[in-house]
């Protein structure tokens, strides 16, 4: 019986490197969302200061769009930002933004000199980010035209990441 109780830690051992070995094989540039082919999360966000449209739900429904979860303060939206205005000029999907956790001054002051590629944006306090299950800025989610989402980006947008997922999966979506 002891003989057994000598091969108990090289099972665990063998047990716990197994592991390690099939996390080594994972993307780590994917974050799981438990929201993909489920309804976004209801919301209303007040508009911007100065501006007079706020964001909801609602104004997602009916049509394959694109919501962009941003922040003034954040270096990687800056960085994506040019990719966003170039969608938005193509206008093969509508944009959404919601700011997240920013001041409402410095975010108008941003878009006012990035420009402005947002059908509309809602101020996020934090909130609609926690139920939307937001890591961080910028993430990108793609909603159908029945209110679900079918994708999930985080991190900034590039190019390639337009041409080669969102604008297939679009074309997908608006069929």
């Amino acid at each position: 019986m002891r003989r057994w109780l000598y091969l108990l830690p090289v099972a665990v051992f063998a047990l716990v490197a197994a592991g390690f070995y099939l996390g080594l094989g994972r993307d780590t540039d994917v974050l799981p969302s438990p929201l993909i082919d489920e309804p976004a999360p209801p919301f209303a966000l007040p508009p911007l200061p100065g501006t007079d449209k706020g964001l909801a739900t609602a104004d997602l429904e009916g049509q394959v769009s694109l919501v962009n979860v941003f922040a003034s303060w954040c270096k990687p939206c800056r960085e994506e930002h040019p990719v966003l205005n170039a969608l938005a000029r193509s206008k093969r999907v509508p944009i959404y933004g919601i700011d997240y956790k920013d001041k409402g001054d410095a975010a108008k002051a941003w878009i006012a000199e990035l420009g402005d590629p947002y059908t509309r944006i809602g101020a996020d306090d934090g909130r609609v980010g926690i139920e939307w299950g937001v890591y961080g800025v910028p993430e990108t989610y793609l909603i159908d035209a029945a209110g679900r989402i079918r994708w999930k980006h985080v991190g900034p947008l590039t190019q390639a990441d337009i041409d080669q997922t969102l604008l297939p999966l679009v074309a997908r979506l608006q069929k």
